[in-house]
């Protein structure tokens, strides 16, 4: 049986271990910044909001960032920092610690390559390329949780830009624009469930303009002037 008195040094020896452990998170430099480990709570609670290392004020190495659920924290993301700029690799999490997206931030804004996860699944929902203004640029996929191209889309900062098609889950395209600037601009053709012609025309800022070619069962069935919405010839 232990004595009171052991009982009672061992006691003052864990008290004094969390105090010292207590002083030595959150500490400054001489010159007022940040340095060494950190930790913050949410307000009022004793619920964790995010852990991590600062350099002098500089965050390096990972940072682990909480959300409340039932009132207790949750890991939401973490951030592993780099040492010689404001660039980290991200990573967020669901509640049930599964990974939602991946990438990288500079700041706020997402930079580089994104991907998304389909909810309960490791297969890729959506991938997105970013600049370093944090808008989109280049390829832009959507994915059947099959594995297989749902939409594909071209940007450029962050506006529609080019080609852009869509794809049913067993990869019949199903419709194929043209983009200017966020807008409809040029041809686009629309097809059926098997893959057969539907429509096909021209877009100017959004608007159908001249003669759209409407077909049945893959074959011409009238032609409309959209300039001014008239059916200008019907086919047998």
């Amino acid at each position: 049986m232990i004595k009171q008195k052991d009982y009672l040094t061992f006691l003052f020896i864990i008290i004094l271990t969390s105090i010292n452990a207590q002083k030595s998170t959150n500490k400054f430099d001489k010159d007022g910044k940040r340095h060494g480990l950190w930790t913050k709570n949410y307000h009022q609670t004793d619920q964790k909001r995010y852990e991590g290392n600062f350099v002098h004020g500089k965050e390096v190495d990972s940072f682990k960032f909480y959300t409340l659920s039932k009132g207790k924290s949750v890991l939401s993301a973490i951030k592993v920092f780099s040492e010689k700029d404001s660039i980290a690799d991200v990573t967020f999490f669901a509640s049930n610690k599964k990974v939602i997206s991946e990438g990288r931030m500079d700041g706020k804004r997402y930079i580089g390559q994104w991907i998304y996860y389909h909810k309960d699944s490791t297969a890729k929902m959506i991938l997105e390329n970013f600049n370093d203004e944090g808008k989109l640029d280049g390829e832009r996929y959507v994915y059947y949780d099959n594995g297989l191209v749902a939409e594909q889309a071209s940007y450029k900062n962050g506006l529609l830009n080019g080609e852009a098609k869509w794809f049913l889950e067993n990869e019949v395209l199903i419709k194929s624009s043209q983009y200017k600037n966020d807008k409809l601009e040029g041809k686009t053709v629309n097809y059926d469930a098997s893959g057969k012609k539907d429509s096909e025309g021209n877009y100017i800022a959004n608007q159908k303009k001249g003669i759209w070619k409407y077909y049945k069962d893959g074959k011409i069935a009238k032609e409309i002037d959209h300039t001014n919405n008239k059916v200008i010839k019907k086919y047998e």
